[in-house]
């Protein structure tokens, strides 16, 4: 990535409903760009061109590889990336067409990344794919336990990670969007804040249970790091176009209880299934990170702050082996966990460059 130029003086938007204030760059020989620059360069070489996913992992895990591309080139205004985007947009489609499935979580992946390279990049293909896209998630929305979207289409299931993404796509297209298309994605987007609030998720610890039994009940199933990640983005998009201070209040409360309850001594985060996670388990820290930064920058917690320096820093030097793989375990020891874990070690390494200057 020897072609990266790094303009200190320079002001970028930050994605993901980051604040849009300016932030500073770091310099060219910053350490912290260093490792995200090795990183994203791993991650690019498991590309596959013919396919238009990452190899050594899933169909929505790609879709968080394609994000995690979008943020470092935004980050560091390189477009060494681009071909792998415009290439992923048409190759990918003929595993799925119109990134559709009968997952409606994977669905949301997808939209989320077309909207992620709109953004950075521009081009109504992408925008319009995550209309689409959104279009069909819509569609799984039924009045069983109140309202929400099932998890997958033909199997009745309310999860948290579908609708969170549900969530985070309208929002995100709301601010893309003008005129009643607008007021469409703002509707879907309090109607769905409205229905997760009160469907008993969220527990008394202000963590995300993984969804609801039968009886319309919190099941208690795992806290998965990455469900009390997705929704943050969506609550503060709610906070910001409604003037919602519930939503904002809300967000905050998850992503303090995160820093108390899913954290070890050393402030280093942890999923249940460590250290044999899978391919997807191992991508669920680096989902929660790049949306905790969401929080750490509306709010400017220090707290927040810390927790996301601290994982950073441990993925690099506890983690990662000689040849730039990284364990699911950020606390170490170093391994190979995959692609899925090499996406999710690359949002923790970029989220540094995102945070708030004190």
């Amino acid at each position: 990535m020897s072609s990266m130029l790094f303009r200190s003086a320079a002001c970028f938007a930050v994605m993901f409903f980051v604040s849009a204030a300016c932030a500073k760059k770091p310099p060219a020989d910053n350490e912290q760009v260093r490792r995200v620059e090795a990183t994203a360069d791993k991650l690019a070489k498991t590309y596959d061109a013919e396919t238009g996913l990452f190899r050594g992992t899933g169909w929505w895990n790609s879709a968080n590889g394609i994000s995690a591309l979008a943020r470092v080139s935004g980050v560091l205004h390189t477009r060494e990336f681009d071909s792998i985007f415009a290439n992923t947009f048409l190759a990918a489609q003929k595993k799925h067409p119109g990134f559709l499935n009968e997952f409606y979580d994977d669905e949301g992946w997808w939209a989320l990344a077309w909207l992620d390279v709109y953004e950075l990049r521009g081009g109504a293909r992408y925008r319009a794919m995550a209309e689409t896209i959104f279009a069909d998630m819509s569609s799984g929305w039924s009045d069983s336990c109140g309202g929400g979207i099932w998890w997958k289409k033909n199997e009745h299931y309310k999860n948290a990670i579908a609708n969170e993404l549900f969530l985070s796509v309208a929002v995100r297209l709301a601010e893309n969007t003008r005129g009643s298309d607008r007021a469409k994605y703002m509707d879907w987007a309090k109607r769905e804040t409205s229905w997760f609030v009160q469907s008993g998720m969220i527990n008394a610890q202000g963590l995300i249970n993984d969804g609801l039994d039968d009886a319309c009940r919190n099941n208690e199933k795992t806290e998965w790091t990455y469900n009390q990640g997705v929704i943050l983005t969506g609550l503060a998009g709610v906070a910001r176009l409604n003037g919602d201070r519930a939503a904002r209040v809300l967000g905050e409360r998850i992503a303090h209880a995160v820093a108390l309850h899913l954290v070890d001594a050393d402030g280093i985060l942890h999923d249940p299934c460590e250290p044999n996670c899978g391919e997807d388990g191992g991508q669920f820290k680096g989902i929660l990170v790049r949306n905790l930064v969401t929080i750490e920058r509306a709010s400017r917690s220090a707290d927040i702050g810390l927790l996301l320096k601290r994982n950073a820093e441990s993925v690099w030097t506890k983690a990662k082996t000689d040849d730039g793989w990284f364990a699911v375990n950020w606390a170490g020891p170093p391994g190979d966990g995959g692609t899925g874990s090499l996406i999710s070690a690359l949002d923790a390494l970029t989220v540094p460059l995102l945070a708030s200057d004190r």
